[in-house]
């Protein structure tokens, strides 16, 4: 399966689902629900044929119970029978049990473990937010593309520590919505190239 990151965007580099202000206020963050005002049609559309590529999803611990506390009552939400359906794993050394049937929990060497998941037959193995993990996996060498949507608005607050190693990035699609979200889809291609600016140039 290939590994692909989906990962929602303020300009200024906040890393959130789009939910409610209350949606996920770790650390004391209070800015949420800054994507929710972008959303139309055309991003629906679009997502939905995204989640259809799905054969499995890994989430973080912290992503995973957000999903596992809210999925099992939105039934009448046109993903529901794929994101309740399908295989969940998540990276965890501290959960002990997983309610959000069909879930494993991946403890220990999780970088092996999703390297073990990717050889299994499969379109896409989707990681949703869980930026920390998708950090650590995109430093591993593990990340096969990246789903950026980015909301045309500055939070003010990055929610995730800055830092990561450093990765060249080709551009392999872009699209734009109604709404002003631009989706840039990436696909890693090792670390980056580094240059000179000067006249002679």
């Amino acid at each position: 399966m290939k590994l692909v990151v989906q990962q929602f965007l303020s300009l200024d580099g906040v890393s959130q689902g789009p939910g409610a202000p209350d949606e996920d206020t770790s650390d004391g963050f209070m800015r949420g629900g800054w994507f929710v005002p972008h959303l139309d049609e055309e991003f629906d559309r679009l997502a939905g044929t995204w989640l259809r590529q799905a054969d499995a999803f890994l989430f973080g611990r912290r992503t995973y119970q957000n999903f596992a506390r809210d999925w099992p009552k939105m039934t009448d939400h046109p993903s529901a029978e794929l994101m309740n359906g399908l295989p969940k794993y998540v990276a965890s050394n501290s959960l002990t049990r997983a309610e959000w049937n069909p879930t494993t929990i991946l403890s220990g060497d999780v970088t092996a473990r999703v390297a073990e998941l990717k050889r299994r037959p499969g379109r896409e193995l989707q990681i949703h937010g869980s930026a920390r993990l998708a950090q650590s996996l995109l430093a591993a060498g593990l990340i096969d593309t990246l789903r950026l949507v980015i909301a045309p608005v500055v939070v003010g607050r990055g929610l995730f520590p800055d830092g990561g190693a450093p990765a060249g990035l080709r551009l392999a699609g872009h699209q734009t919505t109604p709404g002003g979200l631009s989706v840039h889809t990436f696909e890693p291609t090792g670390l980056p190239a580094y240059g000179t600016y000067g006249t002679d140039t």
